[in-house]
């Protein structure tokens, strides 16, 4: 009797548990009903009662780009013409400007003109925040809508009006449109001080390749300096590959989703690893995405030294979900952690030592010499006049690999890197 008391009771709390989760699976469906409900009669109202006569298919678009655009600045809505100029940008060869283009504080800002392109020629900077295309305002513009504008026949013009930073009023930069072809690394030496410079415009496939490539061209070096400024990203595994280089072991990056099977991990392998050769990254505002991953797990490591400016903040992942033939929908469905566990998104890496661009300042006045000394030095100098010309000629072809004192000190930022190369060197002896 006792034992059918102890059955009868746990029989009625299996009912009132199973009760209690069938009305809470009928309350959140009654809510998704509503929510449904609310939103086909807000459907009707504005094709029946707004001013243009619209047909429901635009209104439905209308809402999903709404819905989007709202999630945050990298999802959105690819309708027919925009989902084919995303194949054509990923799959063929089209005319642009040479520009990665992001939303900060809902206005249209270029992350960084990619090296060597029109845009870069034309002198567009990082930071600046595009008003309008041509006579086309850009407020309330969706990244995929200017993307479309700016891409067009190669030898075709546009114009650019931008508003920068310490500028009285916005600029109007004209720019021909040309077939984007970026060399994403190349390599120099600064001679006197034996340190290598690896440039890094984006991160491409041919990232991991070339930089092997230089790192085995020059040996026996003092160090390297890495420079990530203004490079808008790209390719996650080479983002890796390059990190995996000079750290041994541990967490590179790691990617974390609204589900387990969103989330991944990267870790560093030791082979091949160069380890024992300081190292120094250069960012600054430019610098995106996969940029950011590298130096900021380069720091989480303490494998280099950061100098420059705060980074980009773009840390989010994007894939490309197919609604039909014609139609895909952009949606972020996960943000990339660094070793440390923090996050990249919206906030960026902070560089160790904080460098602004410019001239490495230097005494005005250099040409002190006595007044016994004066005329033989001018005799000298007269007859290294008519050479002169010759050997600056012949040099500039000798040294396209090479970075010159006098370039050195046009940055600050690279000098503040060769400096603390030497710092370094000094300490690992």
């Amino acid at each position: 009797m006792k034992h059918l008391k102890f059955v009868t009771i746990g029989f009625a709390s299996t009912m009132i548990g199973a009760s209690l989760m069938l009305s809470t699976t009928l309350l959140a469906s009654e809510t998704r009903l509503q929510s449904y409900d609310k939103f086909q009669k807000i459907v009707d109202a504005v094709e029946k009662n707004y001013v243009d006569d619209l047909e429901l298919k635009e209104i439905i678009d209308k809402s999903i780009e709404g819905l989007l655009e709202n999630l945050d600045a990298h999802s959105s809505y690819l309708d027919e013409k925009h989902f084919k100029e995303m194949k054509i940008q990923t799959d063929g060869e089209f005319g642009g400007l040479g520009i990665t283009i992001g939303m900060r504080n809902g206005a249209l800002t270029i992350i960084a003109p990619m090296e060597g392109t029109p845009a870069d020629k034309a002198g567009v900077k990082s930071g600046d925040i595009i008003l309008k295309i041509n006579k086309q305002s850009t407020l309330n513009m969706t990244i995929d809508e200017a993307v479309g504008l700016m891409r067009g026949k190669p030898k075709t013009s546009l114009t650019l009006t931008i508003v920068r930073e310490g500028e009285n009023k916005p600029l109007e930069i004209p720019i021909t449109r040309d077939i984007i072809k970026v060399d994403s690394v190349y390599s120099k030496i600064i001679k006197k001080d034996n340190i290598l410079f690896l440039r890094v415009t984006n991160f491409d496939k041919n990232v991991e390749r070339k930089t092997k490539e230089a790192l085995s061209k020059y040996r026996d070096i003092k160090g390297i300096i890495l420079d990530l400024r203004n490079n808008p990203g790209g390719l996650l595994n080479q983002a890796v590959a390059l990190t995996d280089l000079f750290v041994e072991d541990g967490i590179i990056v790691s990617q974390k989703g609204r589900y387990k099977e969103q989330d991944s991990e990267y870790r560093a392998t030791k082979v091949g690893t160069i380890s024992d050769i300081p190292l120094v990254v250069l960012v600054n505002g430019g610098s995106a995405s996969a940029s950011e991953i590298v130096s900021g797990a380069l720091q989480d490591h303490k494998r280099a030294v950061i100098i420059g400016e705060k980074t980009f903040g773009k840390g989010s992942v994007q894939v490309i979900l197919p609604v039909d033939e014609k139609e895909a929908l952009r949606l972020t469905i996960a943000r990339y952690y660094l070793p440390s566990g923090r996050t990249i998104q919206a906030v960026g890496v902070t560089p160790d030592i904080t460098v602004y661009p410019g001239k490495v300042p230097q005494q005005e006045n250099e040409f002190m010499i006595k007044e016994n000394e004066l005329k033989k030095h001018l005799e000298s100098e007269l007859a290294k006049v008519d050479t002169n010309v010759k050997k600056d000629k012949s040099k500039e072809k000798q040294d396209e690999e090479v970075i010159t004192q006098e370039q050195l000190f046009e940055d600050l930022q690279l000098k503040s890197a060769v400096d603390i190369i030497k710092v370094l060197g000094i300490k690992q002896k």
